[in-house]
């Protein structure tokens, strides 16, 4: 990885919004929970990934019974191993459903295909979509391309084996969260310029778009709430090495880099404001539009990173989860 010291490119703090009063003591607390990415520590965050909250029970993905859980193995990129795909679809069994095409967030770095998966859950138990979850290779060990051509190769496994699950071809969504949205719309650019499969949708949730880190907001977290300005240098670097920042970056890899984002299928985007993600979100949603494409954008004020799965409670949570859940909703119905 490269040694950029994060003091070489945040020469100052831009000032940020302040955040939402119930998030506030959320983000204090998950600041002194949460552990800074670093070389040091990249392997305890993903042990207690993998061992999941002590004292909470890990999540019943069969929802009692109600979800069939499958793993496969999709060939992987060209000479690179397979990959492995969790499938969950109704167990009372259907056909012409939607298809959700789940990438895990984790900054490129942490997560599987268990990760944050729990929101597209209901979905599969009501009968109404067969949710599909890639296990990439993580960076550093994985650079770009491997997580972004694991997940392309996964998504192809999906379209070819679509009848065999129930799921209708011509309904493929791709969704992620964070890191998982980066993908997600690394691989949807990938699906068009390769011109298969076909997406009708993406769900792309406060998305990692942009390598170059010279937004406002991208500098404007120092310590605070979730994932800052140093956990997402660290996150690009390991992905990227060398060329994080540099011309020789994909687009693939780096969405907010694409000079053409025509032809993409319709988009829901949200970010907090208080968030470093939030600048590159919300110039993607603008150019998305701007080349003719459908976006719903939502932003939060005073919302952290990730702060609809870490602060549930909260009103502003409450709000943003029944909007994606509601876009979702329309999109998988016939």
């Amino acid at each position: 990885m490269s040694s950029t010291s994060p003091s070489s490119i945040f020469p100052d703090t831009p000032i940020r919004p302040p955040f939402d009063p119930e998030l506030a003591p959320v983000a204090a607390a998950l600041r002194e929970m949460i552990l800074p990415m670093t070389t040091d520590t990249l392997a305890p965050t993903r042990e207690a990934i993998e061992r999941g909250v002590p004292g909470v029970e890990p999540t019943d993905l069969t929802v009692g019974g109600a979800v069939k859980v499958t793993e496969v193995q999709a060939a992987g990129p060209q000479g690179a191993p397979d990959v492995t795909l969790m499938v969950l679809s109704p167990a009372a069994g259907g056909t012409g459903l939607a298809g959700i095409y789940y990438i895990h967030g984790g900054g490129m770095v942490t997560g599987n295909r268990k990760f944050a998966i729990e929101s597209y859950l209901p979905y599969v138990a009501e009968g109404k979509a067969v949710v599909v979850s890639v296990e990439y290779r993580l960076a550093p060990e994985n650079p770009d391309p491997a997580p972004v051509e694991d997940c392309y190769a996964g998504l192809v496994w999906t379209a070819r084996h679509a009848d065999e699950f129930g799921i209708d071809a011509d309904r493929l969504i791709i969704a992620g969260p964070s890191a998982g949205g980066g993908l997600a719309a690394g691989t949807a650019l990938l699906a068009r310029d390769r011109g298969f499969p076909s997406l009708s949708h993406q769900v792309l949730s406060a998305p990692m778009l942009d390598d170059r880190l010279d937004t406002h907001s991208s500098r404007m977290l120092d310590g605070e709430a979730v994932w800052d300005r140093n956990d997402n240098l660290f996150g690009w670097t390991a992905l990227l090495g060398e060329r994080r920042g540099g011309p020789d970056v994909s687009s693939y890899a780096a969405p907010a880099r694409a000079t053409d984002l025509s032809g993409l299928p319709r988009t829901y985007l949200d970010c907090g404001s208080a968030e470093g993600f939030r600048d590159e979100v919300l110039t993607y949603a603008r150019r998305l539009s701007e080349a003719g494409v459908s976006v719903d954008l939502h932003m939060w004020g005073g919302a952290f990173h990730t702060f609809d799965v870490l602060a549930p409670h909260a009103a502003i949570a409450r709000a943003s989860n029944a909007a994606r859940d509601e876009f979702i909703r329309r999109a998988i119905e016939k």
